[in-house]
C-alpha cells in the first residue's frame, strides 16, 4: 500500500556501507508509536527529519514497516531534535557541545553550518581543527544523500550510492552525467547492465561511444570470468558485441575497438601461430601473459646450483628415511626436481604424485634448502600439509595478500624462500602465478605440481598446460599406475574417463566396491535416487557418515539434479529444522549444516571452497558462526552472502579438495557443463566410493566432449618465443 510520511529518526538499527541499505526506528507524524523503515537510505543518524515515501509491508517476522522508495532529508523543526542529530552526526560533537550551539543559534544552526560555519567558533571549545572536523563531516552526510536523491530521481538503484561517492566525492553528480560506464571499469561489482541501465535512464543513446567502448569491454571480462580466456578473436567480439546492444553498425563498433586501444584499456595483435587474426586482450590480460614468459625465462635462467652428485649420494638415505623404495619413474622425477631451477610434475591418480612430493620435500631439506609449501586453496594446502608433514598455506596467505593493499610479498619485497613447492597447480590462474612470480627472488627454485587433465583455474588463464606444452619447462609426465592403485575402480577409470571411454564396474561388494554407474534418463528420478543413496544406502552399506563422508558434486546449479534443488532436498533430511534458523534470500542456515565458504576472507582466515559447520545461529540479528576445522568463525547478517549450503556443490567448487565419497548426476540438461575433464575431477575427488547417476547418453556426450572448455592464450607461445631467443611478443 503506497505511503508518504515525515519523520524523525530515533534509531538505526542496521546500515550497510556498501549499498546504503538500512533499517531505521522514525516517529512518524500521524502514525502511533515507532515506525519501521527499511530502503537504500545511505547513513542516517537520530535527529535527522526525512520525508519518505514508499509502501507498507508486513514482514513475516519483524510485522508491519514501510518500504522506502524515495526520501529527502528535511531539517529537525525543534531544538531538542537538532542536539539529537548534532551530537549524531558531525564529528567532535557531543550533546554538551551540541546544546550550546542550539542555545547559542536556536535551529538556525544548521543554516549556519551550510552559509556561514565560521560564526560557530563563537562557542567555547570550538577550535579551528574542530570546526573543520565538524564542516566535512556536514558536507559528506550531504553530498551522499544528494547522490541518493539524484540517483532515485533517475529511477536508478542508489544500492551503490556509497561506492560511488568514495570513488568520485563532490564530483559524483558530474562524472555519472559525463560518463556512468567509467563505473564498470573503476568499481567492483557495477558491471556493464548495472551501468547501462543508469546511463539509459540518464539520456545516454543506445549509439552512444561510451555505450558501445563499455559493451566490448565487458564482453571481453566475461570472456575471462566465465570461459577463463585471455582474449576473444576481433570478429567474434564484434559480432557478439553487436548482439547485445541490437545494433548493426560494425563501423561503430570497430571505432569503439580503436578508441579502447588509445586509451590502452584493450591489445590487439595477430597470432599466426593460432591461425588468429586480430586477437584481442584485455591489456591487463595482455601484460600478464608477457610479464609471465619474461619472469618465467628469468627464474629458469639464473643460476642457483645444486650438485647433481650431491642429490644422488642424498637419495637412498631419503627412500630409507622415507620407508619405502622410489621406482625408477619416480626416482628421476625426483632428483630432476632437485637439480632444475624450475620443475613439473604432472599425472593422473595412482601414478605417485603425493609419494613424490613428500621425497622432494624431504631431499630437499636434506639439502639444507629452505622449502615453503602452498597451494590455490585451503582445502589443498591442508592436504599437502597431510601428505608431506611440512606446514603448507594457501598463495594467498604465502604472499600476505590484503584487499586494501595487493599482495606483499611482490617485486618490491621478495619471499625469504630457496625453494617453493606448490600443488594443484590445475587451478592456478594467470593473475594469481604472476603475483607468484613477482615475489620469487631469482635464486629461489620452483617446483609446480598437478594433474593437467583436471578442471583449469577458475580465473582465467590455463597455466599448467601452457607449461607443459611450450616444452620449456623440464617436467616429468607420470604414466605407471602402481599396482596397488590398479585395484582400485576409481582410479582405472578416472584413467578411462581421460581416454574418452566407459567406466567399468568394480566387480566388488559393499563396503569393498568403489564405483558405481547407475543408468537413468529420467532427471526427477536421479534426484530422487540421489537423496536415498546420500541418506540412506550409503550410510548403512559403507558405513560412512552422510553429514561428513558423503558430497554430492554437480555441474550446475539449476535444474532438479542442480546445486540449489538438491541442497533444499538434502538439508530437509539430513538436517530438519528443530529450532532456530536463519533466511538468508533462498538459502535457509541451521545448526548443523554444511556450508561452503565463497570467497576468500583474510580477515577471518577463511577462504574460498572452505567446508565447515554452522555451530549456531542468533536469529534476533540474522548471525551466525561456522566451525571450519576447529576455527571458530563469526559470521553477521551482512556475511551470509559469502556462505551457501554445501550438501551439494558445483564440480568447480570441489578442486583441490578430497571426499570418501561423491554421488555425482549426469544428466542432458546438464550438456552445456558436460566436459571429459569436468567428468574426471568429479572422480577423481572420491577417496573411497564414487557413485555416478545418469543416462549414457550424457555420458557419452561428456567424455566425447574436449573442445568445448578449451580457453584462448597465447602463454604457451610467448614462453616459447622467449626461451628459444626470439623477440617476445
Amino acid at each position: 500500500m503506497p505511503a508518504a510520511i515525515k519523520a524523525e529518526v530515533q534509531t538505526v538499527v542496521y546500515h550497510n556501507p556498501d549499498n546504503g541499505y538500512a533499517v531505521v526506528r522514525v516517529r512518524a507524524k500521524d502514525e502511533p508509536g515507532i515506525v519501521t523503515v527499511v530502503g537504500c537510505l545511505g547513513q542516517l543518524q537520530p535527529g535527522e527529519f526525512l520525508e519518505i515515501e514508499g509502501e507498507w509491508k508486513t514482514h513475516p517476522k519483524f510485522g508491519r514497516q514501510l518500504e522506502a522508495s524515495h526520501f529527502k532529508q528535511t531539517y529537525p523543526a525543534t531544538e531538542h531534535g537538532v542536539v539529537r542529530f548534532l551530537k549524531s552526526s558531525l564529528k567532535g560533537v557531543g550533546e554538551k557541545t551540541a546544546e550550546a550551539l542550539v542555545k547559542q543559534f536556536g535551529v538556525a544552526v544548521l543554516d549556519i553550518l551550510d552559509t556561514d560555519p565560521e560564526r560557530l567558533r563563537a562557542v567555547k571549545g570550538i577550535t579551528k581543527k574542530r570546526l573543520e572536523g565538524m564542516v566535512e563531516s556536514w558536507r559528506t552526510q550531504r553530498e551522499v544523500k544528494s547522490l541518493i536523491v539524484f540517483l532515485h530521481s533517475h529511477e536508478v538503484p542508489p544500492t551503490y550510492a556509497s561506492r560511488i561517492f568514495k570513488l568520485y566525492g563532490a564530483q559524483s553528480e558530474e562524472k555519472l552525467r559525463q560518463n556512468p560506464y567509467e563505473l564498470a571499469y573503476l568499481i567492483r561489482g557495477i558491471g556493464f547492465r548495472t551501468a547501462d541501465a543508469m546511463a539509459l535512464k540518464l539520456g545516454f543513446a543506445e549509439d552512444a561511444p561510451e555505450r558501445v567502448e563499455a559493451a566490448l569491454a565487458y564482453v571481453l571480462i566475461s570472456k575471462g570470468e566465465r570461459g577463463g580466456h585471455m582474449f576473444c578473436p576481433k570478429e567474434q567480439l564484434l559480432r557478439e558485441c553487436s548482439r547485445m546492444l541490437g545494433l548493426d553498425d560494425l563501423a561503430l563498433l570497430e571505432e569503439g575497438l580503436e578508441a579502447l586501444e588509445r586509451k590502452k584499456r584493450v591489445h590487439v595483435e595477430d597470432l599466426p601461430e593460432q591461425n588468429v587474426e586480430q586477437a584481442v586482450f584485455l591489456m591487463s590480460g595482455y601484460r600478464a601473459e608477457r610479464e609471465i614468459a619474461q619472469r618465467l625465462f628469468g627464474l629458469v635462467s639464473h643460476p642457483a646450483p645444486v650438485s647433481r652428485a650431491e642429490v644422488k649420494r642424498a637419495l637412498p638415505a631419503i627412500e630409507t628415511a622415507l620407508g619405502f623404495d622410489l621406482s625408477p619413474e619416480q626416482r628421476e622425477a625426483v632428483f630432476e626436481a632437485c637439480v632444475n631451477k624450475v620443475f613439473i610434475i604432472t599425472g593422473g591418480p595412482g601414478t605417485g604424485k603425493t609419494t613424490i612430493t613428500r621425497a622432494i620435500v624431504a631431499a630437499l631439506s636434506r639439502l639444507k634448502l629452505k622449502v615453503k609449501l602452498a597451494a590455490p586453496t585451503g582445502r589443498a594446502a591442508k592436504r599437502l600439509s597431510e601428505a608431506t608433514g611440512e606446514t603448507a598455506q594457501t598463495l594467498h596467505r604465502l604472499l600476505l595478500y590484503s584487499p586494501e593493499h595487493g599482495f606483499y610479498h611482490c617485486e618490491d619485497q621478495k619471499l625469504s624462500a630457496e625453494v617453493l613447492l606448490v600443488d594443484e597447480v590445475s587451478m592456478l590462474d594467470a593473475g594469481l602465478f604472476l603475483a607468484l612470480l613477482r615475489a620469487l627472488p631469482a635464486t629461489c627454485r620452483l617446483v609446480l605440481v598437478g594433474d593437467v587433465n583436471q578442471l583449469p583455474s577458475v580465473g582465467a588463464g590455463n597455466v599448467l598446460s601452457d607449461l607443459i606444452k611450450s616444452g620449456a619447462v623440464p617436467k616429468a609426465v607420470l604414466t605407471h599406475i602402481f599396482r596397488q592403485a590398479q585395484e582400485s575402480a576409481i582410479v582405472v577409470n578416472a584413467h578411462r574417463f581421460n581416454a574418452g571411454q566407459f567406466p567399468v564396474a568394480s566387480g566388488k561388494e559393499p563396503p569393498d566396491a568403489d564405483f558405481y554407474w547407475i543408468p537413468q534418463d529420467n532427471p526427477q528420478k536421479v534426484q530422487e535416487m540421489i537423496v536415498e543413496m546420500v541418506t540412506a544406502r550409503i550410510p548403512e552399506r559403507f558405513g560412512l557418515d552422510p553429514m561428513r563422508d558423503v558430497q554430492v558434486l554437480t555441474p550446475m546449479h539449476k535444474g532438479e539434479v542442480g546445486t540449489s534443488a538438491l541442497n533444499q532436498l538434502l538439508q530437509e533430511r539430513l538436517n530438519p529444522r528443530r529450532g532456530v534458523e536463519i533466511k538468508r534470500g533462498y538459502a535457509v542456515f541451521r545448526p548443523g549444516d554444511r556450508v561452503l565458504q565463497l570467497r576468500n576472507n583474510y580477515d577471518k582466515d577463511v577462504f574460498n571452497g572452505d567446508l565447515g559447520w554452522v555451530s549456531d545461529v542468533d536469529p534476533e540479528d540474522g548471525s551466525l558462526s561456522v566451525d571450519f576445522d576447529g576455527n571458530l568463525v563469526p559470521f553477521d547478517a551482512t556475511e551470509l552472502e559469502d556462505l551457501t549450503l554445501a550438501y551439494a556443490v558445483s564440480v568447480h567448487k570441489s578442486q583441490g579438495c578430497e571426499y570418501p565419497a561423491v554421488v555425482v548426476p549426469v544428466v542432458t540438461q546438464h550438456y552445456v557443463l558436460l566436459m571429459r575433464n569436468l567428468l574426471y575431477t568429479a572422480l577423481t575427488r572420491a577417496r573411497r566410493l564414487a557413485v555416478f547417476i545418469g543416462s549414457e547418453k550424457a555420458l557419452a556426450t561428456g567424455l566425447a566432449n574436449i573442445t568445448s572448455g578449451q580457453r584462448m592464450t597465447h602463454l604457451m607461445h610467448r614462453i616459447r618465443h622467449i626461451f628459444t631467443g626470439n623477440a617476445l611478443r
